[in-house]
């Protein structure tokens, strides 16, 4: 058996049941979004088994990306779960087969409460399409399932619904990548986007002035451990020395030894402002091949030196 095939056959089967659900978007779509944004509530998604699975995974995009929502279990709505509703929520039920028991009970109660209903199915004559407000068509001529059973494709399409409906808020709200390290604080995203300067900079930094010699100069760079230092003349920037510059320096002429900064510091260094964010530094770094910046505040101070390994 060509194991490969089978799942290149499923995946265009999928790829293309996708793209007919794109084909068959139309007003009910651009009513839906109309109607999650105006909602002064939340989106609350509901589904039964792998329904509900992907409505969980539509209320974390959601509600990470500036929509507020939340999931509530159909079977656990019916037995008291419904007190977590006010009218002003708008609810989201899925069901490809639109008949599911669950969901279905939940609908007298919802239309009491005065919520909104937005149903996903893949059948337009179901009970719960009729009693819904706006209908999203989620459905597929078959599941890639060889035996058209275990819901597949049509899970898919559910999903790539939800998230249409996700991108199509995004951009309605104009979610930026700020708002969404903002949700994100522990991982990757949050650390680059949201950590400043000043919050992985070392301070205070070493400093050494124009005429400190080779040897104080090699020593306080040592003594920091940073490799690096900042020349000062007052309380003006006027270089900075990094490990590679006494390499180049030493490499050009040994007698450098007997020298003082000024002859072989960097100088006009290039600088950061404390409130800049972590992954601006980073990028300028990177893009100027430099190793260290130095860090100054709202007053052209120097306050610290920040490394592209911080």
């Amino acid at each position: 058996m060509n194991h490969l095939s089978i799942a290149k056959e499923a995946l265009i089967a999928q790829a293309q049941a996708v793209g007919q659900l794109a084909d068959r978007l139309d007003g009910e779509f651009q009513s839906a979004v109309e109607l999650i944004l105006a909602c002064k509530g939340r989106t609350v998604v509901c589904g039964m088994g792998k329904s509900g699975l992907i409505g969980q995974k539509m209320v974390a995009t959601f509600a990470s990306t500036g929509t507020p929502s939340f999931f509530m279990h159909p079977a656990e709505a019916f037995h008291g779960d419904l007190g977590m509703l006010k009218p002003i929520d708008v609810l989201i039920l899925i069901s490809y087969s639109g008949e599911t028991e669950e969901l279905i009970k939940l609908i007298p109660s919802l239309k009491s409460f005065g919520n909104k209903i937005i149903a996903m199915t893949g059948n337009g004559k179901s009970t719960l399409a009729k009693h819904a407000d706006i209908w999203l068509n989620i459905s597929v001529d078959r599941e890639v399932c060889p035996n058209n059973l275990a819901p597949t494709t049509s899970t898919l399409a559910t999903m790539a619904m939800g998230d249409a409906l996700a991108v199509a808020l995004i951009e309605a709200i104009q979610f930026k990548p700020m708002d969404f390290a903002r949700y994100h604080p522990g991982g990757s995203l949050g650390r680059k986007l949201l950590t400043r300067v000043s919050d992985v900079m070392h301070s205070p930094a070493p400093v050494v002035l124009p005429s400190t010699s080779f040897h104080d100069c090699l020593m306080v760079m040592t003594q920091s451990r940073l490799g690096l230092t900042v020349v000062m003349d007052v309380d003006n920037l006027v270089g900075i020395v990094t490990d590679g510059d006494l390499r180049r320096a030493l490499l050009e002429d040994e007698g450098i030894i007997h020298s003082t900064v000024n002859q072989f510091m960097t100088a006009n260094p290039r600088t950061i402002h404390e409130d800049a964010q972590l992954s601006e530094a980073e990028a300028f770094m990177r893009d100027n091949k430099i190793r260290a910046l130095a860090v100054t505040n709202s007053n052209e101070r120097v306050v610290g030196v920040v490394e592209i390994f911080d």
